[in-house]
């Protein structure tokens, strides 16, 4: 099978996560681009940066129509994620291959285990007395968002996997307010992220980061159809079985 076949799948599939799940696209990304397609793991981070911002502004949109965005509080936890983004992404480059591959894998592992906890048992959003959703706590809402930025400036992910949750457990969103929300999140920690990483981009393999992008996109538009069609609880659970398999694979290969 030709790169090019690989990446147009890969791609594809990166979207309907993103836009069905509101995460998780780089998850799937980076492996890819690294055991499918012969991407360093420093490369693959790169890459799966900027794939997955063009992606999630391209879901942002989908989900902006159709209300399930809270601009405020979104733009709120990005920004507090911004700044520890564009450090931590400086400081992945220092790293060996190894220890990022195994950091990977490891918070990989995290991450399907708490979407299946999650599908599992999906509590109802806390709400006040009079029925309206509590407003979120500022400082709350900024450190998880730094937290989120640090994530996605040292792995090159999104970070919508942790995102989703955070905003649905921490700051009492709807799963659909979380899922179009962390969109808004994962845009702007992805650019930030890349900012110390433009330097690397000349080395990258545009023939294949191109049209992995483009199937992105156009999955992201599907991953929305998707999110209306299925249940949560069912998207879920079938990305965290996807995603521990990444995970024992990738840590299997850090421990060679």
């Amino acid at each position: 099978m030709t790169a090019l076949v690989l990446a147009l799948i890969a791609g594809a599939v990166v979207g309907l996560a993103l836009g069905g799940l509101g995460g998780g696209g780089s998850m799937l990304a980076v492996p890819a681009l690294i055991y499918l397609l012969g991407f360093t793991p420093a490369y693959a981070g790169t890459a799966a940066l900027l794939i997955v911002a063009a992606t999630s502004l391209t879901g942002l949109l989908a989900h902006a129509r159709a209300g399930r965005v809270r601009w405020r509080t979104g733009l709120l936890f990005a920004a507090a994620g911004l700044p520890v983004a564009a450090a931590a992404g400086a400081l992945s480059a220092r790293l060996p291959a190894a220890v990022l591959t195994a950091g990977f894998a490891t918070l990989a592992a995290v991450a399907a285990w708490r979407m299946l906890a999650t599908a599992r048992k999906s509590p109802p959003a806390a709400t006040r007395q009079d029925g309206q959703a509590p407003r979120p706590s500022i400082v709350r809402s900024a450190g998880t968002g730094a937290g989120l930025g640090a994530v996605t400036g040292l792995l090159g992910v999104g970070g919508g996997f942790l995102a989703v949750p955070a905003l649905v457990s921490v700051l009492a969103f709807t799963m659909a307010e979380a899922v179009g929300t962390s969109l808004l999140v994962i845009s702007a920690n992805s650019l930030a992220a890349l900012v110390p990483r433009l330097g690397a981009t000349g080395g990258l393999h545009w023939a294949v980061i191109a049209p992995f992008t483009a199937a992105a996109v156009l999955g992201a538009w599907d991953g929305k159809r998707l999110a209306d069609r299925f249940s949560g609880r069912t998207l879920q659970t079938a990305f965290a079985v996807a995603l521990l398999a990444v995970a024992a694979l990738m840590l299997a290969d850090a421990l060679r």
